[in-house]
């Protein structure tokens, strides 16, 4: 806490480095069975960096190789394909409390899907005793506004055991 009753801003510099995807779980509040949006191998990178600039990407494990060397010549069942089976955004980050929680901030100005530009990504932010770090956000399910969706991501520092 700070003198003035104000909680403290949580460290950024905990966030700083290369993390690796452990799992991506979706939970669903009408009690449906969690799924793994990319499976149970999905591959992720989320990058921090001491000027203030995060990237993630997320994958399906096993992408299949395209037909051609170029995304403009291959069929473009293909090119869905591909596009549904990686996740992509990158911008500025800050972190912040609300409501009792860490949380950090992702605003979004380069992004796979064109509609995430311009949004801000809040998620709640945990660091575990094992030094894991987890990601999480609750948003309605598209077409519902009595169904909430749980996203839960896991990282592990690059390096880290």
């Amino acid at each position: 806490m700070q003198a003035n009753g104000q909680a403290a801003q949580p460290d950024p510099q905990a966030l700083l480095g290369t993390w690796h995807l452990l799992k991506w779980e979706i939970a669903y509040s009408d009690g449906r069975p969690s799924t793994l949006p990319f499976g149970a191998e999905a591959t992720g990178l989320i990058v921090y960096t001491g000027d203030g600039t995060m990237s993630a990407c997320i994958a399906r494990a096993g992408r299949p190789a395209l037909s051609g060397q170029s995304t403009r010549s291959v069929p473009e069942s293909e090119r869905l394909a591909a596009f549904e089976s990686y996740f992509q955004y990158a911008g500025r980050f800050h972190t912040r409390w609300h409501e009792g929680r860490a949380q950090v901030v992702h605003q979004v100005s380069h992004a796979l899907n064109p509609n995430f530009v311009g949004s801000e990504q809040v998620r709640q932010m945990d660091f575990g005793a094992d030094g894991s770090l987890t990601l999480s956000a609750s948003a309605p399910l598209p077409a519902s506004s009595t169904v909430l969706r749980h996203h839960r991501l896991i990282w592990q520092r690059q390096g880290a055991a």
